[in-house]
């Protein structure tokens, strides 16, 4: 190896180790890092990784300053060295310089439009914000991003996040897999173990941790008060609309009301970072919107926002942005679909299934009629619609019903009856149904001593009951079910044009015939070689609220995984869900199209849905969205024409997906006791020209008109509250500083193809993604051979998946930075840079080349520099932290290094893409290495002086970031004062490139130089 010189003197003579500092211990190169004091060094190794962070004592050990030794002339390398040991360089950087700390040590890389969250929160000393992006713009990445820039720079000792149980699991791999954060679960089923992993009496919460939550277990008066007390200071609540309640929320009002007594603790510690996350902040209703406000400064509670000075207060606190704003603003850089198609597939009911229908239309009106007393006669309502409700949904549906107790039985009064029927049957607008409760609600009324009717049903209602569910059982499969023959027409036609759909069903019992039919349908089976059952050319698999959130997520990523005999899986695949996947696990990397088999009776659920592919990191540009009902189902057409046509019209019109209002339930409830105990048909079923409206009409004309209203309110209050805050310059100038910092994803895909092409991988094209590939690896250096068995296991499949994405299925690698396959690669190929004595064919990066190129027109030299800097960075309490940021810049110059004539970023950068011309020979090569390594200590004072003027862009970068702030609030704050960034020891010259413009014929170049 060509080791940096040790014992090198410290500048100032002394024996102390300043932060950035190279130093000489161990046998090996270290940097000193900032959490280092006189007795103990913090120390990482030079080209080495955070988990390889070291403590040394220089009481007790050798440790010297070392300087990094220039490169060897006799080690040329091609005209792609450079840019390899570039890229393997500025990959390897966890403490990169530029505006942000935590970029350089998350795994995706944030769109333009994800860093505006991001600037408004650095410009405030406390951090309370509200993201109000709609569905699939990305808002967890972008609170994470705040979150892990808070982390980064010590403004934030711990972390939690407060969301649904249902997405708890999701948002702790988030966290994990895009930002390094690892979190904790804290869930009614995790609870006991982790009390029993503390000390008696210890809480489980410490403020210095990172914590995933579940709101309606935190809130209860048992943990509130222990989780308040000891609550890290950064707290994320998603779906923060849940929160906070109105006066005319009824039942739900309790529940919310108890989040909100819990969010108002937390946000009443003045110090406490607080971020709100909702699509859905306004939805037309004052009172809640500005509850939720008030959590992040009182004034907003009660503050005008018609006047300026009001907009101006919630400019600083608010950004709610519609996919077209994005669109707009920066173009090209929004990763979301630019559109999503949907249609309606219709079918009409079989004779068999049409008679079923209208007995238990009969039934249930015969039933509910002869109820004796309002609470019998709400019971039976609500079994009768529980039974017509999965009549609609499949034949295996309306069996489990009819053999499964009505829960609603239980109540005790007529509202209890409503509250249970509302909750089990229907669709509630309200959050509280997060998992949808997918098991069907049953309809048998069985004697119980709740059941205001003791005897229960009397036997000519047992064998009518009996003769349905046998009816049902011969109505399945697709000859007499339609639904089901339709349904697989469509899956055929959607995966024909290469989508992957996602089917999603309203029961458990009709997700799992559904998927049974559908296997057989689209998987014909024969028989393979030697009679084993042929392999299926679809993937078919179904996920269920049966199934715990963590079998859910690994039932979907074995749909592409390998099978137990190594067999590939398909490349197209079908999923069918119930409702407990509308919301939690992100779909979008393996599916494209929504089928709405069943029709959910409120329209928010089929957004949320079809937001399960149509969001940020949707490869395909279109998704398709595709509705299935029964075109003589008078139920469904109850629900398409009082709900779902309406929503998507508003939806149409105004950009907005604006949630039903409250009184929606009320009004379905009307126009279905019209169609069930009064034969009544909706006007707009009814034919002729004397229609006559019914009550169940005018309470539906009612609901669209205050529907319509409120997409009004809500498209004015966006139009009000639009974020101007940050505009699009201010972001641009600060990608840009993170590119020059830390590249670019594009950078990270090209390096890590070249390099293990350049290493003897074999690449080849990866189905589907044609920025991604696959590399056979059995030809690579046995340690990175090794590197691969350990990190991806020693069954991974074979060869390698590299993926375009954030992330990657178990076994396979993501295109990023932080992945530790292509860490991994970066740091050999750095390694061996730096190691003469291995074999050349396992060095594709060289410290130094020669080349001849068309390029230049006149001998340019390239160095590639690394500096050094330590950041003085403020915190909100005044103290100064010392960090670490690490540079690698490229300096160009023309003719000789003692009148050397400097090239501009963009020129240097630019020779990068020089490709030789002609053959050079080796010992002029040499010589000419020799030459430019004789001036480097000529050059070192310019390269010093572009150190400074490095430190001075990197200060005004962390200056402007985190002092515009203070132009709209009027006061500079303690935290403004004190940040400085200092260059720490002089640069190391890791690479020397010469190149020499192409001779021509009488023995000149092309400038007339001698060659």
């Amino acid at each position: 190896m060509t080791p940096p010189t040790t014992a090198a003197p410290a500048r100032d003579g002394s024996r102390e180790f300043a932060v950035g500092s190279l130093v000489h211990a161990r046998g090996r190169e270290w940097v000193v890092l900032p959490d280092s004091t006189p007795e103990l060094l913090v120390l990482r190794p030079l080209g080495g990784t955070d988990d390889d962070i070291a403590g040394v004592l220089p009481a007790l050990e050798t440790v010297e300053h070392a300087r990094f030794a220039p490169p060897s002339p006799s080690d040329l390398g091609d005209q792609q060295a450079a840019g390899l040991l570039r890229s393997a360089l500025r990959i390897g950087f966890r403490s990169s310089a530029g505006p942000f700390r935590s970029l350089a040590g998350i795994s995706v890389e944030p769109r333009p439009y994800q860093l505006v969250p991001l600037l408004m929160a650095l410009r405030q000393e406390t951090v309370r914000l509200l993201i109000a992006d709609d569905v699939g713009i990305g808002k967890t990445v972008e609170s994470g991003l705040i979150a892990a820039e808070l982390l980064a720079q010590g403004d934030a000792r711990g972390l939690v996040v407060l969301c649904s149980p249902a997405l708890a699991e999701q948002w702790r791999a988030e966290l994990r897999g895009k930002f390094g954060i690892d979190a904790e679960l804290v869930l009614a089923s995790t609870i006991g173990r982790l009390e029993r992993s503390r000390l008696y009496g210890q809480s489980v919460f410490r403020p210095d941790r990172n914590y995933v939550v579940s709101t309606d277990f935190i809130k209860s008066p048992r943990h509130r008060d222990d989780f308040i007390k000891n609550c890290p200071d950064l707290v994320i609540v998603d779906e923060a609309h849940t929160c906070v309640a109105d006066t005319g929320q009824g039942g739900t009002r309790q529940q919310r009301q108890q989040r909100y007594t819990l969010l108002r603790a937390l946000a009443d510690d003045p110090n406490r970072h607080l971020l709100l996350v909702t699509a859905t902040p306004h939805s037309g209703k004052e009172e809640p919107f500005r509850n939720l406000l008030g959590l992040l400064d009182e004034r907003l509670q009660t503050i005008s926002l018609d006047r300026q000075a009001g907009r101006d207060l919630l400019a600083q606190h608010f950004v709610q942005r519609r996919r077209a704003d994005i669109r707009d603003d920066f173009h090209e850089d929004a990763n979301f679909p630019s559109d999503r198609k949907s249609r309606e597939d219709d079918y009409t009911l079989h004779p068999d299934y049409r008679r079923l229908l209208d007995e238990v239309i009969s039934y249930a009106r015969e039933t509910v009629r002869s109820a004796d007393g309002a609470l019998q006669q709400r019971i039976r309502w609500w079994s009768a619609l529980a039974l017509l409700r999965a009549l609609g949904s499949s034949p295996a549906a309306v069996r489990k019903t009819l053999h499964t107790r009505a829960g609603v039985q239980d109540a005790d009064s007529v509202t209890e009856a409503d509250a249970i029927g509302s909750r089990t049957v229907t669709d509630p607008a309200d959050d509280e149904a997060a998992e949808s409760a997918d098991a069907v609600p049953g309809a048998l009324l069985a004697p119980g001593a709740a059941d205001p009717d003791a005897a229960g049903l009397d036997e000519e209602d047992r064998a009518r009951l009996l003769a349905m569910a046998e009816a049902a059982e011969a109505l399945k499969g697709p000859a007499k079910d339609r639904k089901l023959k339709q349904l697989i027409d469509t899956v055929k036609e959607l995966l024909a044009e290469g989508y992957n759909p996602i089917v999603f069903c309203r029961f458990i019992s009709t997700a799992e015939y559904v998927k049974q039919h559908l296997d057989a349908a689209l998987n014909k089976g024969g028989k393979g070689k030697k009679g084993t059952p042929e392999k299926k050319a679809y993937a078919v698999e179904t996920v269920t609220g049966e199934l715990s959130p963590d079998q859910r997520v690994a039932r979907i990523a074995a749909l592409a995984e390998e099978d137990e005999d190594g067999e590939a899986p398909p490349e197209r695949r079908v999923l069918v869900a119930t409702d407990c996947l509308s919301e939690g696990v992100n779909l979008q990397e393996s599916f494209d199209a929504v089928v709405h088999y069943d029709l959910a009776w409120n329209p928010t659920r089929h957004e949320q849905r079809e937001g399960r592919v149509d969001r940020f990191g949707q490869r395909r540009d279109v998704v398709k969205a595709v509705t299935l009902y029964g075109s003589d189902n008078a139920i469904d057409g109850i629900v398409l024409d009082v709900l779902l046509r309406k929503h998507a019209r508003i939806r149409k019109a105004t950009g907005i997906s604006v949630p039903v209002p409250d009184s929606s339930e009320n009004v379905m409830q009307a126009v279905l006791e019209g169609l069930i105990l009064r034969g009544e048909r909706p006007q707009f079923e009814q034919e002729g020209l004397f229609a006559v409206e019914s009550p169940a009409d005018r309470h539906t004309a009612e609901l669209h008109q205050a529907w319509q209203s409120a997409a009004e309110r809500e498209k004015a209050s966006r139009s009000r509250y639009a974020q101007n805050a940050i505009k699009r310059d201010e972001v641009a100038k600060e990608v840009a500083e993170v590119r020059a910092s830390l590249g670019t994803g594009e950078e990270v895909r090209r390096f890590t193809r070249h390099a293990l092409t350049a290493l003897r991988g074999v690449p080849g094209p990866l189905p589907g993604e044609p920025d991604g590939f696959t590399m056979n690896s059995e030809a690579l250096p046995a340690p990175l051979r090794d590197a691969f068995a350990t990190l991806l296991g020693p069954r991974h499949p074979r060869p390698v998946a590299f993926h375009d994405a954030p992330t990657a299925p178990r076994g396979e690698v993501a295109l990023t930075r932080t992945d530790p396959v292509v860490a991994a690669v970066a740091r050999f190929v750095l390694d061996a840079a730096l190691d003469d004595r291995i074999e050349q064919w396992q060095r594709p990066a060289r410290r130094c080349g020669v080349v001849r190129t068309t390029a230049v027109a006149k001998r340019t030299t390239l160095l590639l520099v690394r500096y050094r800097f330590q950041l003085s960075l403020p915190g909100r309490d005044g103290v100064l932290r010392q960090q670490l940021a690490e540079d690698a810049r490229l300096l160009a110059f023309r003719g000789s290094a003692t009148k050397p004539d400097w090239l501009t970023e963009d020129e240097a950068v630019a020779l990068l893409e020089a490709r030789a011309a002609q053959n050079t020979d080796r010992a002029l090569a040499q010589d000419r290495i020799e030459g430019v390594l004789g001036s480097l200590e000529t050059l070192m004072p310019t390269l010093e002086e572009r150190g400074e003027q490095l430190a001075a862009r990197l200060l005004d970068s962390h200056r402007r970031v985190r002092g515009a702030f203070r132009d709209v609030r009027g006061a500079t704050g303690p935290a403004r004062r004190g940040l400085r960034v200092d260059v720490q020891g002089r640069p190391d010259v890791l690479g020397v490139y010469h190149y020499l413009p192409v001779p021509v014929l009488d023995g000149t170049t092309t400038n007339g130089e001698a060659r």
